[in-house]
């Protein structure tokens, strides 16, 4: 996660020559979870937001910050609802041909059904649509569920922020996964 004063994805490190190529549309295999609904985030999810992400950051943004967010053209707010409830979010910024990643949390009861790997989905395909190429992200050391996440959608590694995180002190993996926008993507 990075913070609202991040200097956004042009900090991110050189990408490494072993980059995967970049990806198209497609479907993940995962099983569907019907009552899943993801759409654009509204000033009515603001505080359940912040909520949640309360419970899944050490350092966490408040719902001042998502306010805000909601009023700035470069940045996408999604939110994932089961029945009516707000149990997922991301914050992703496109500025031109990059974009960066800045947040995906689920709720912890909710980890582990898919649920992050549909808003993820969403994210990559507005991304997509938005003409980002490169997406970045940080992601801490230790949270291997996350990881795991985004190397099934074939991001990779390309640097290390160290010291990156507080409460506790940990570094961040730097990754990015190409896409490829709308138009350009080859026909079968």
């Amino acid at each position: 996660m990075t913070g609202p004063s991040s200097t956004g994805p042009s900090a991110s490190s050189e990408p490494s020559s072993t980059a995967s190529p970049p990806i198209e549309p497609s479907t993940t295999g995962e099983s569907p979870i019907p009552d899943l609904v993801i759409r654009r985030m509204t000033t009515q999810d603001v505080d359940a937001v912040a909520a949640l992400e309360a419970g899944s950051f050490s350092t966490p943004w408040d719902a001042d910050t998502f306010t805000g967010l909601l009023e700035r053209a470069p940045v996408e707010l999604w939110v994932g609802e089961l029945g009516g409830e707000v149990v997922a979010y991301s914050v992703l910024w496109c500025i031109g041909e990059e974009g960066e990643l800045a947040n995906l949390a689920v709720s912890p009861e909710h980890r582990g059904k898919g649920i992050g790997g549909r808003l993820l989905d969403e994210v990559l395909e507005v991304a997509r649509e938005r003409g980002v190429f490169s997406l970045y992200l940080e992601v801490r050391e230790s949270n291997e569920g996350a990881r795991a996440l985004y190397r099934s959608r074939r991001f990779q590694e390309v640097g290390r922020r160290k010291s990156y995180y507080d409460r506790p002190r940990e570094d961040a993996r730097v990754l990015v996964v190409g896409l490829v926008p709308p138009g350009l993507a080859p026909h079968a």
